[in-house]
Parts: C-alpha cells; structure tokens; sequence
C-alpha cells in the first residue's frame, strides 16, 4: 500500500542545509550516513547523471568527509548550542540572519526584473528591521509579508548562464559552478560578512535547525549521496522557476527488483510518520500556524517522496501482474 506524506505550511528559513552552509540544504551536505543500497539505473539516466555529476568520484570523497566533520565537530557544537540556549533565543537569532539576508534578496529581486516581489521583500525587511528589533522578531510574516528567497545564483540563472557541473566543497556542502561563484557576490552583499564572528554564530544556527532535515535523509535515503544531490538540484531549480514546474528537469528512474520494491516499499511506511512531523515543524521546531507562508523547499522534498512512493507502487503491481501472467491457476496471487 502506497504511503502518501501531504505538504504543510512551514516558515521558510531554510535550513539551506539541504543546501545552505547559510541555509538548510548546506547543512545537508555535511551530514548523512554512509549506508548504500544497489540501485539499477537505466542508461540513459546514467548518462544523465554523469553529465549533471562529471567529479562524482571526488564529491563521494568530499561528501564522506564532511559527514565525519560533522558528526565529530559542527553536530556536537550545534547540539550544545541548542541545549544551552533557550528557545525564543534561537527563534530570535535565526529571524535576525534571516533578515539580513533581506537586503540581498531585494537586490536580486531588481536584477531579476521582479519590481513588484522587489517592493513586498523591501517592505519585509525594513518592517523586521523596525517594529521587528533589528530583525529579532518576524512581524513581517504575521501581518502577511511572503518570505521569498532570491540569490546572486537565480539571477545568473534568469540571465541564462547554465548551472554547470555538481561539485561538493569541503564545510560549504552541495553546489554548482554557477551557484559556487555567485556565493562570493552573496556574501559581498550581506553586511554581516563584515562583522567579526557572525559567520560562526550564523553557521551553528542553521546547523542546529538543519537537524530535522538531516535526520530525514539519514533515515528515508538508500543512497544519502544522491539523495542529497537530486535534492538539491531540485531545490535550486524549483527557486529558479518560482515554483513552475520543469519538464526538463533531471529525474533518475530507478529500475528495481520486486523484491527490492517491497523493501523500500516497507522502509517508507516505518519512516512516514517521523517525515511528516519533521516536516510539520517550522526551523525553530514550533508547529506552524495556519497563516505562516509555506516553505517552497520542504513542498519539493515531500513531492520527491510522493514521487518514489508512486514509483514503489507501479513496480509492485507490474510484479503481480507478471505472476499472474506466468501461473493464472495460483489462487495465491491476487
């Protein structure tokens, strides 16, 4: 039976761990687990694959790299930190990186020509900065300002320079040639990159609210590796075409036993439940509101799982049918 997992609204501060050593989806990249299942891929998705991923022997390198730093190092020290500091300081510090991250967004918005979304961000921020103490407290979102997200990578993207080549660096995590580069105009931008120890402050926050995220890929992921890849390319593409759907996108297509498929089928069903409520909390670990924005990131992810669990369920009824189709007198096969 096919285990559905339905998006909820969530407040979008991404974690760019799953890609942000800034964010969640970087934080992904510096965790994991080293298990790894035999998957049969079809040509033409190996082909696809090794043109998106051409270093993939040096990023497998990398990748287990970081996953050791974190477990010994960056996971203790975000651990601490959050054992230590109360919750409304965490929620506090998180809204206050988010807001610098503001004045970039609004600039990408104007290189981007998105003069409307451009005057909203700008609102955003100069309300957090204001009634919100410096950006301490999200004002912004309850009085239905959208938190966007727009980088020096999407404006490259709109101008219609290619991502180029998957590449995992060392700390930072999961990146591309384009977003790689554009990553120095970002920080240019950010005034906190001028202050002394921001970083550090701003790198065990994401850190610490990324667990959620890294737990789901330690537990749902056969392949932490690819998982982690696809999503962040999928992460970095749903950005780009502000939720449009990609028809071109890269998709693998996982070509499975039927025996492989109950496996995987079963490890679904045991990780639902913990997905769903990971997913079902905001960074800072309280349930979202109803008029909290949704958060375009953790909606992919829960689309991605819906997909290999659509999957699991075509392949498990091609099996049966290909039973019955072999010995039609076996009442044992329905």
């Amino acid at each position: 039976m096919s285990t559905r997992v339905y998006s909820v609204k969530s407040r979008a501060s991404l974690l760019q761990v799953f890609l942000i050593a800034n964010t969640l989806i970087t934080a992904a990249g510096c965790a994991g687990t080293e298990k790894h299942a035999d998957i049969s891929v079809s040509p033409a998705a190996s082909a696809s694959a090794s043109q998106i991923d051409p270093y993939e022997g040096f990023n497998r390198s990398m990748y287990n790299f970081n996953n050791v730093l974190d477990k010994y190092f960056f996971k203790p020290v975000a651990d601490s930190y959050k054992f230590i500091t109360p919750d409304f300081v965490e929620t506090g510090v998180s809204n206050f990186f988010n807001n610098l991250k503001g004045i970039n967004v609004v600039l990408n918005d104007v290189l981007q020509g998105k003069f409307l979304q451009g005057a909203s961000d700008t609102g955003r921020f100069l309300t957090n900065t204001t009634i919100g103490v410096a950006g301490l407290f999200d004002v912004a979102s309850e009085l239905g300002l959208q938190h966007n997200v727009e980088d020096f990578g999407q404006t490259l993207a709109v101008w219609g320079v290619g991502e180029g080549a998957y590449i995992v660096l060392p700390v930072m995590g999961p990146t591309t040639v384009r977003d790689g580069g554009a990553l120095l105009v970002d920080k240019a931008a950010n005034p906190g990159t001028y202050v002394p120890f921001t970083g550090i402050i701003e790198g065990i926050s994401d850190r610490a609210n990324a667990q959620g995220a890294l737990n789901f890929i330690d537990e749902a992921a056969l392949d932490p590796y690819v998982f982690t890849r696809e999503s962040f390319l999928q992460y970095r593409r749903h950005l780009i075409n502000d939720g449009k759907v990609d028809s071109s996108s890269h998709d693998l297509e996982i070509d499975a036993s039927a025996d492989d498929s109950a496996n995987l089928e079963t490890d679904i069903s045991k990780v639902a439940k913990p997905v769903a409520d990971t997913i079902g909390k905001s960074n800072d670990g309280v349930q979202p509101s109803s008029t909290t924005a949704r958060n375009p990131a953790l909606d992919r992810m829960v689309q991605s799982f819906e997909k290999v669990s659509i999957k699991v369920d075509q392949l498990s009824n091609k099996s049966k049918l290909d039973l019955t189709s072999a010995d039609p007198s076996d009442s044992s096969i329905q």
